[in-house]
């Protein structure tokens, strides 16, 4: 069984490295962004250039992202008193980010310009709460249909 002292120690290594791999993430969703920034999105299912796209097809982003030991347990003090997690909110948040610039990467390597019915799906993998043992994870898939412009 853990001392206090090293769960003290286990939480504050949690807290640390979570926060450098996040700070990392967040600058690398930065970059991409700025990189793919030229391809539009819509939710719109029709839009007046969709007559004049030459092509069309399905184009999909996907990213699971794992909770860390660190998040899980703020979540679960907050689950005491009630309130937002916000750890787990810039977690969805990265995750959202990156199945976005994964479906945007899609689309891209195949020379498409728009993508158009943009949709986002989320689910849990494993964690669910007041089971032990599963692996805590979000799962987000982004998809559209990729279209050329004339």
């Amino acid at each position: 069984m853990f001392s206090y002292g090293s769960l003290a120690l286990f939480l504050a290594a949690g807290f640390i490295f979570g926060t450098i791999a996040e700070k990392k993430h967040l600058k690398e969703l930065r970059e991409k962004e700025n990189l793919l920034k030229s391809i539009i999105l819509s939710t719109s299912k029709k839009h007046s250039f969709v007559q004049q796209s030459l092509h069309s097809t399905l184009v999909t982003g996907h990213v699971v992202v794992a909770l860390d030991y660190f998040k899980r347990f703020v979540a679960s003090l907050v689950n005491l008193v009630g309130g937002r997690v916000f750890s787990f909110e810039s977690l969805i948040d990265r995750a959202r980010r990156e199945a976005i610039i994964r479906m945007k990467e899609d689309a891209h390597r195949n020379g498409f310009d728009s993508i158009i019915n943009v949709r986002i799906e989320t689910s849990n993998i494993g964690g669910s709460a007041g089971k032990k043992g599963g692996m805590g994870a979000i799962e987000v898939m982004a998809y559209g249909t990729a279209i050329k412009h004339s």
